[in-house]
């Protein structure tokens, strides 16, 4: 047969290879994908068949002679001790019998194995390495033979265990050990994390395997910090001691050195995995963490190890992918939430589809930024995606069938709830309804106003806050000073007592400092920090209400972001409203005015503290207020930018990140000697 001949499967081969590596870029550098994982299969088959009807037109550089990525630029290059191999794919019971069929006819006491079945994590493989039971160092997979370190935000992670065993007295660790597991974000905690950036005004993400790959990939690992990733290990790369010679067996030796292990299923053959698969498609949605298969692994490791390994894959295991839980349908409209803090949310109204046995008719759209940067339109056809029980999410459009129908989307200019003007900062993510008395922020506004580091109304809880708004006994904050007794008891679950107690409470928070009321009206970026730097400069609510915007700016410490949205905050005429019915009942505090000497004064200004271990002299809050009032800043996390790290009994992992990179460390009584020394 003539090379001419290939030509037409030549073309189709170098645009599959072609189009595998944009999307292998876009997936595992950018954390962008653009089509969905049953798609990517789809065209990843078709290329493996082309190459295997085909060999000739095989090349070295085609994805199917490859795991992973390059490792990045920006990261120390670190080779693996042996390769990290990917897995080939089965779709069907058909194919399971055949990849048996074929490893039989290698080795035939593979006819007769048994098996371990483990989910298919969909996180970032990593690679790490211990020495003496010490963790070291560790890696991205890479490119199968060399990996990206990133020791250090590995080590952020909790469930990673830093020294191995937990009780040196059960198991001697080896003295070289490197192991291979996945790193991830749970669903809770991904919703979780979403919802605060959302609240926060911040951008979103769209799933948790990407923001997990992008948080490790971090240069900077106090941001890694900050996302709530968490860590399975299922296999040992290479060790000094005799290893387990059965994956079950390595699970249990893994879970007692106290590494976190997956689930597992195990099956004394092949016709018990096929069984067990409809099991772990229904276990699928019940798990707190995205798998999109389940990993069948010959459960005897030296005859693992015998099969050898074809391309990238070993041929002892092999992953079984579910259905996708991603469809094609109609987007109808795009709507919009308006969220307790104001924030507000588009999300896509669809035309009904089933998605993994339910049915699908809206999906989020995270944010305006990702519909712009999308070029998600009204009409269009959509990828939605559905991954356990987390909400649908719209992956992108497909642009490809248009039919000039679609309508480009704008965010609204006015909220839908309270048709009040809405706000957007020029450089932020989120658009705000900043009407403080608007219905859908009420009781959330009352909750914050009401709570502990606010005006500390004691008994008003978010209970309570229902009622009343569900009653319409209060319609903004101000409305909480003019409730009567009378009022109180028509609520059901009060009696005379409470509704005394709950009135004397109110009263008693008309005592609080101006900063606690500053911090209670909820203007946008104003928390406790920010509210005693504008009590500092400002006598009352009068004279704040009056600055202006340079005014504002030029104060140390208020941005100009938020010194906007202070602006702002005083320019709706609701949120005027508000702050009548608080100084006709009486809720108006004021301070003596600062001279400029006084500010200066204030010895701690610009410096930052991070707080950590069991205090004995002070609360975490009182320490906090000393430091703030004296002008200083209290974060969570050690930096390059922190000052001084304050330890208690029993610091954790911020004392040791301090003394890594040089940070003064204070306890107790030397801090009580700096506030001494420059209150004198």
């Amino acid at each position: 047969m003539g090379f001419m001949e290939y030509n037409p499967h030549q073309q189709r081969l170098v645009e599959l290879q072609q189009l595998l590596r944009s999307h292998n870029y876009r997936y595992y550098i950018l954390n962008n994908p653009v089509i969905s994982d049953n798609e990517y299969d789809n065209y990843y088959r078709e290329l493996l068949e082309l190459e295997e009807k085909y060999p000739a037109l095989k090349t070295p550089d085609s994805p199917t002679q490859r795991a992973g990525t390059p490792p990045s630029e920006a990261f120390t290059r670190l080779e693996h001790p042996a390769p990290i191999l990917s897995l080939d794919n089965a779709f069907s019971a058909d194919e399971l019998r055949a990849w048996q069929e074929r490893i039989s006819r290698l080795d035939e006491s593979a006819a007769g194995a048994e098996f371990m079945m483990e989910p298919k994590l969909d996180g970032l493989t990593v690679v790490l390495h211990y020495e003496n039971g010490l963790f070291t160092r560790g890696a991205t997979r890479g490119n199968s033979v060399i990996g990206e370190e990133i020791t250090e935000n590995l080590r952020t992670i909790r469930t990673l265990p830093l020294r191995i065993p937990p009780d040196p007295e059960s198991t001697v660790p080896p003295q070289n050990l490197v192991v291979r597991g996945e790193a991830f974000i749970r669903i809770s905690d991904f919703d979780k994390l979403n919802k605060y950036l959302e609240e926060a005004g911040e951008r979103t993400y769209v799933n948790p395997r990407n923001t997990a790959a992008g948080s490790l990939r971090q240069l900077d690992s106090s941001l890694t910090a900050k996302r709530p990733l968490t860590l399975l290990v299922y296999q040992i790369v290479t060790s000094s001691d005799t290893l387990p010679r059965t994956q079950k067996e390595t699970l249990s030796y893994l879970e007692q050195l106290g590494f976190p292990t997956p689930d597992f299923d195990f099956c004394p053959d092949l016709d018990a995995v096929i069984n067990s698969l409809e099991d772990w498609e229904d276990r699928r949605r019940k798990l707190d963490y995205e798998i999109d298969g389940v990993v069948i692994k010959i459960n005897d490791l030296d005859l693992a190890d015998n099969l050898g390994v074809v391309g990238k894959a070993p041929r002892g295991a092999i992953a079984f992918k579910f259905p996708a839980q991603v469809v094609n349908t109609t987007l109808e409209d795009i709507r919009v939430n308006v969220g307790r803090t104001g924030v507000l949310t588009p999300y896509a109204v669809l035309e009904p589809v089933e998605i993994g046995g339910v049915t699908v008719k809206q999906a989020t759209l995270h944010n305006f930024d990702f519909i712009s940067d999308k070029d998600i339109r009204k009409g269009d056809r959509v990828m939605v995606k559905r991954a356990g029980e987390v909400i649908p999410y719209i992956m992108g459009p497909v642009k490809d069938i248009r039919t000039g129908a679609e309508r480009v989307y704008s965010p609204p200019e006015i909220c839908p709830v309270c048709q009040e003007p809405v706000e957007h900062i020029e450089g932020e993510v989120a658009w705000y309804c900043v009407n403080s008395s608007c219905e859908a922020q009420l009781i959330r506004n009352i909750e914050h106003f009401v709570s502990r580091t606010a005006m500390d109304i004691v008994g008003l809880g978010i209970k309570i806050v229902e009622q009343l708004a569900n009653e319409g006994l209060i319609t903004s904050v101000g409305d909480l000073y003019s409730l009567q007794k009378a009022d109180l008891l028509k609520l059901e679950g009060f009696a005379e007592k409470k509704a005394d107690n709950l009135l004397e409470a109110i009263t008693q928070s008309k005592n609080q400092l101006l900063d606690r009321l500053i911090t209670a009206l909820g203007i946008r970026g104003v928390g406790e920090v920010v509210s005693g730097i504008l009590a500092r400069n400002y006598r009352n609510l009068d004279a704040l209400n009056q600055a202006s915007l340079e005014e504002l700016e030029n104060i140390p410490g208020i941005g100009p972001n938020i010194a906007q949205a202070i602006i702002d905050w005083f320019n709706r005429p609701t949120n005027q409203q508000v702050l009548r019915k608080l100084k006709v009942n009486g809720v108006w505090p004021s301070v003596e005015t600062k001279t400029k000497a006084d500010l200066e004064d204030m010895k701690l200004t610009g410096l930052v503290f991070v707080l950590t271990g069991k205090l004995k002299s002070y609360t975490r809050g009182e320490i906090k207020e000393i430091i703030q009032a004296s002008g200083g800043k209290v974060t969570g996390s050690v930096s390059a930018n922190t000052d001084y790290i304050l330890v208690g009994d029993d610091p954790g992992s911020k004392h040791d990140k301090a003394q890594e990179l040089g940070i003064k460390i204070i306890i107790e009584d030397e801090f009580r000697a700096m506030i001494k020394d420059f209150n004198n």
